[in-house]
């Protein structure tokens, strides 16, 4: 049933023209038909879409009567939208605000308002004449419209014989015994209801929904599905709405009594993945009270008002069939005639297929004569998932991603775009992300949407695939809307193409006598690649820090390190110098994974690493090596283990010794004489070493000659130590046994002036005997921030307060009652404590404590956690040490303070 009346239509913003605050042309907006009893109005989308639409009837004084849902029912209006947006208004011509000549002429004039705002301002007006011409008559027409039932019988009086009441059904006997006590000169309803009989005069039922009218010829009643009159019936297994009521006028010398019997199916229909089937019983008894015999005269199908040829019925695959039960309507799903309804469910897209049908049944029977009985039906198929096609023609030449998306009926529009991290665009926008959108429409009126986007554009990523290729990828996301529903959905389109144009990025090094130099040349893979030297990120900043050169460009890097930096690796000491290498390394900024690797080796004087001097004194710096990067340089040796290196640093060792010491040995070579000797690292209990650095001085003209070294495997991996956490809890007995404990759900705890609170701090979840925790200061506030003021000092320094008059009582803590007391503190407060202004505070107070947790086995003059004060010794200061320190805070929940009314 319908169930919009004036028909609301999604609201875009749109400027209102100066020709809206005018009567509009009717010309092309508004298609008049007339069919059969019925007047057909159908608006034209183009010009009534994204507006707001109202209907209403002229009566014959010009005057406008709105029509709303309970109106349309009374007054034989119908209001739907086709898949098109196409607004249709069908009216019954002997309606309400109908001109009625002969009963063959019929003039009725629809006011419709269209505006851009809801509440119908500067709406503009089209007045719709209408006129038709229908008949003749027959003797009873019923109409079941898809949103009111209409019975309408011819009113001639007919001759009454003798014994007329006896002769007649239940219904006309009941009707006469109401008729004979009724007010006279009236016209007056009868609703006949298993329940009993409701009289009503014409007034009351047109006050119930109903609507009762009288042409030249005719008396009509038209009632809706849901009235409370109506009842269900079933027939042949099929749901029916009747209303079995007479309709009488009452005179002196006559009672005028008219069968307004009706009756129309609420369904019938089945579905199949193929096919709809609707099945229509005929033998309605409502209909048929007092026939005797039943004359079939006509069957008819037809569609949107249209009566359909048994040619057309064929074409168009349907199926008429009928015998002396039932009429039965086959349509193939998606036939000529009917058309898809879009819908969103759960953001998918769905359809349904919908088609507006009627079958025109004509019978005569031998108590009322002819009747015609129109029944239009709207059908619609359950939902089904509509498949959204995805067809990429991306034109890699062009460097553009082409692709179609579809297809969609005409009640879809696209509304939005996000392109990569955009966020919805309206479509005007999207052209700025080198983006384009275009609608395709088909014969059918259904369309597809072409996407284009560029390669280039931002929302595409490119990502390097070895080798030499890149991928591009972008994930558009479609959001579409449906009309008139305003429902939301959408629809992804990830879109890849693989192209070899991949240029990487490529470097030149060269050195000097103090440092090596790399200059990095971009490639266009490499936008979102950052530079690493080790498993640091190479920034300006990190750069200044470790003392390197650092420019930075679109398209080159250049980089300068002095040779003996950090993160320059020593590789080789020979005669010939010293062999250091650089590396540089890219990493993709995502996933950190290394793209591409650049090194640099360049050869060094040795003198930077050993001196001869003349005095025969060698100095040697014995630097890490690559591979072995985890050794304790305080652990190299010479030859002779005694000696040690002089100094250590995190670049090396190094060593001071003199040509005739340490196990330095001598050998001449013709005029040369050289010294040599080694720098070792040895694991304990091993008698082979894992690093082994000879060096030698050569001595010949006042000149020193360099070195040469061997290096073994490199050391296993050392292991780190991992960190966790202490907690600590600070808790309110209930007495000064320290038994039980207040739980949390129990504050605010009440207690009164005078009245001791017996606080304990623990150290929780440990089981470590060597802790111990001291309490350092304790003292209460007004509010639960710790930090907040006024502050009332309870422990000072791991004291009491000497200032307070009445002083915390520390208690010990038994051996025997806990696992490990160390691991507690127990003290007791007086609630005279807490003055302000001379005055005892009456409120919520809470506690607070910082503690200190201290290894108990080290105690030592200077330690912080000499046990001087707890109980009744104090701590004498505070180390400096982190690991003999560990500070925490710990607070109460909220004590309410109060005073006894003694007090």
């Amino acid at each position: 049933m319908v169930s919009y009346l004036a028909v609301r239509l999604f609201l875009l913003v749109i400027l209102i023209p100066r020709a809206w605050h005018q009567l509009v042309s009717l010309a092309d907006q508004v298609e008049v038909e007339c069919l059969g009893s019925l007047a057909k109005l159908k608006l034209n989308s183009s010009y009534f879409q994204n507006k707001y639409v109202g209907f209403a009837a002229l009566d014959q004084f010009g005057r406008a009567w709105s029509i709303d849902e309970v109106q349309a029912m009374k007054c034989g209006y119908t209001i739907f939208q086709d898949a098109w947006r196409n607004i249709e208004f069908r009216a019954s011509l002997i309606g309400c605000y109908t001109q009625i000549v002969d009963d063959r002429q019929f003039t009725l004039a629809i006011q419709i308002q269209a505006a851009t705002h809801p509440e119908m301002h500067n709406a503009a007006l089209l007045n719709v004449p209408v006129s038709c011409s229908y008949g003749p008559w027959q003797p009873r027409e019923i109409v079941c419209e898809t949103n009111y039932m209409e019975v309408s019988v011819r009113r001639s009086v007919p001759l009454i014989s003798d014994g007329f009441v006896q002769d007649q059904p239940e219904d006309w006997a009941s009707a006469f015994s109401e008729v004979k006590t009724g007010t006279p000169f009236i016209w007056q309803i009868i609703f006949h209801m298993d329940s009993g009989n409701r009289l009503m005069t014409v007034e009351e039922a047109q006050a119930a929904g109903y609507g009762i009218n009288m042409t030249e010829t005719r008396i009509v009643l038209r009632a809706p599905y849901n009235t409370s009159q109506a009842q269900k019936v079933e027939i042949s297994g099929i749901p029916f709405s009747s209303v079995r009521s007479s309709i009488y006028y009452k005179q002196r010398w006559m009672f005028y009594i008219i069968d307004a019997a009706v009756a129309c199916p609420i369904d019938g229909v089945t579905y199949t993945r193929e096919t709809i089937t609707w099945t229509i019983p005929k033998q309605v008894s409502l209909l048929l009270i007092g026939a005797e015999t039943i004359k079939e005269l006509r069957i008819e199908l037809g569609v949107d008002l249209y009566k359909l040829s048994t040619q057309e019925i064929k074409s168009r695959g349907y199926m008429l069939a009928s015998n002396k039960d039932a009429i039965t309507v086959k349509i193939p799903i998606g036939a000529l005639g009917g058309n898809y309804k879009s819908h969103v469910v759960d953001g998918k897209l769905m359809t349904t297929y919908r088609i507006n049908t009627f079958v025109e049944l004509l019978w005569e029977d031998d108590s009322r004569g002819i009747t015609k009985h129109l029944i239009l039906k709207k059908i619609s198929t359950p939902l089904q998932l509509a498949p959204i096609r995805i067809t990429d023609y991306t034109k890699i030449n062009l460097k553009l991603f082409n692709a179609t998306v579809g297809s969609f009926l005409p009640d879809v529009d696209l509304v939005g775009v996000t392109v990569g991290h955009s966020g919805p665009l309206l479509l005007p926008e999207v052209e700025k992300w080198s983006c384009k959108i275009i609608e395709i429409k088909y014969p059918d009126g259904s369309k597809d949407y072409l996407v284009q986007i560029s390669f280039d554009s931002p929302g595409v990523e490119k990502k390097y695939v070895p080798e030499h290729f890149r991928n591009y990828t972008t994930n558009l996301i479609l959001q579409f809307i449906v009309i008139p529903q305003a429902e939301i959905f959408k629809v992804p389109v990830p879109l890849s193409a693989l192209v070899r144009d991949a240029v990487l990025p490529h470097a030149e090094g060269f050195c000097d006598n103090e440092a090596l130099y790399l200059v990095v040349k971009r490639g266009n893979v490499d936008q979102n690649w950052l530079p690493f030297v080790g498993n640091t990120p190479l920034t300006l900043e990190t750069a200044q820090t470790l003392q390197y050169g650092l420019q930075v460009n679109q398209t080159h890097l250049v980089l300068r390190v002095p040779k003996l930096a950090t993160h320059v690796l020593l590789e080789e000491i020979n005669t010939f110098g010293i062999v250091t290498t650089f590396q540089l390394q890219f990493k993709d900024h995502h996933s950190q994974i290394e793209m591409i690797e650049f090194t640099i080796s360049c050869s060094f004087s040795p003198k930077d690493l050993i001196d001869c001097q003349p005095n025969g004194t060698i100095a040697v710096s014995a630097r890490m090596l690559v591979g072995m990067p985890n050794l304790d340089l305080s652990n190299l040796v010479l030859r002779d283990k005694r000696c040690k290196p002089a100094s250590v640093t995190k670049a090396g060792a190094i060593f001071l010794f003199s040509v005739n010491s340490c196990g330095t040995t001598r050998k001449f070579e013709n005029t040369i004489m050289t010294y040599e000797n080694e720098v070792l690292y040895f694991l304990p209990g091993q008698a082979t070493p894992i690093y082994q650095l000879k060096c030698a001085c050569q001595y010949f003209i006042g000149n020193t000659l360099l070195f040469q070294y061997n290096l073994a495997q490199a050391p296993p991996p050392s292991i780190l130590p991992g960190t966790g956490q202490l907690e600590l809890a600070l808790k309110l007995a209930r007495d000064q046994s320290y038994r039980d404990f207040y739980n949390r759900t129990e504050y605010p705890v009440r207690s009164y002036l005078r009245e001791p609170l017996y606080f304990q701090v623990e150290l929780l979840h440990s089981q470590d005997p060597q802790l111990e925790l001291f309490l350092e200061n304790c003292w209460a506030t007004a509010k639960s921030d710790r930090n907040s003021f006024p502050q009332w000092h309870i422990v000072v320094g791991s004291c009491e307060n000497t200032a307070d008059s009445h002083q915390t009582i520390f208690h010990d803590v038994p051996n025997t009652s806990v696992p490990f007391p160390t691991h507690l503190k127990r003290f007791e407060v007086k609630m005279f404590t807490f003055v302000v202004n001379s005055q005892a505070i009456q409120g919520e107070i809470y506690f607070h404590c910082s503690t200190v947790i201290c290894d108990s086995t080290q105690p030592s003059s200077d330690s912080f956690c000499i046990k001087l004060c707890i109980p009744r010794k104090q701590r004498a200061g505070r180390s400096t040490d982190p690991l003999n320190d560990i500070q925490g805070y710990v607070s109460s929940g909220a004590i309410m303070i109060g005073r006894r009314n003694n007090s």
